[in-house]
């Protein structure tokens, strides 16, 4: 399994597209825990979460990067803090899609996260029941076409989010 600088070394190598599924209701990411703070707090996020330089250094060189974010409403907290720095990666480039299951069905997906790169390998991502990434397993060169097929069926079902955002109670 990859984790840390190996993990975030296929972001860098990756050629044309990352897809990402999204399916926890809370990640507990140590890097985020003091941003996590202040937003449950109401203080002023810095300028990073207007425009993800995560993001930008992907799009920047012409890379497409896509989420589609299968969740339960009603929100976790960790979810409306995660939702409301989205704005902030598609003006940075990124292609964002929302799956509520509280308001719609949809079948023939997985239960866990996966990220596919150049539609040529796909990882499995697994983390622990309190959401800490433990790894990406990269999966067979068969399991591609599959992980395909999943991306197609939530990029169907998915609602772009500036139109799920429009749902949202207002805090």
């Amino acid at each position: 399994m990859l984790t840390g600088t190996d993990f975030g070394q296929l972001f860098k190598d990756f050629k044309r597209t990352a897809f990402r599924l999204e399916t926890l209701s809370v990640y507990d990411v140590a890097e985020e825990q003091e941003e996590f703070a202040a937003f449950l707090a109401g203080e002023p996020m810095d300028d990073s979460w207007y425009d993800s330089p995560w993001v930008r250094s992907m799009t920047d060189l012409g890379k497409e990067l896509s989420r589609v974010h299968v969740l339960r409403s009603p929100l976790t907290d960790y979810l409306r803090y995660e939702l409301a720095a989205y704005p902030g990666n598609i003006t940075a480039g990124e292609n964002i899609g929302i799956i509520d299951l509280a308001r719609q069905e949809v079948s023939g997906l997985p239960d866990h996260d996966f990220w596919l790169f150049d539609d040529a390998e796909v990882y499995r991502m697994h983390y622990t029941d309190g959401g800490q990434f433990i790894g990406a397993e990269l999966l067979p060169a068969d399991a591609v076409a599959r992980y395909q097929g999943y991306r197609e069926i939530a990029r169907k079902h998915a609602v772009p989010f500036a139109d799920y955002r429009k749902t949202l109670p207002q805090d």
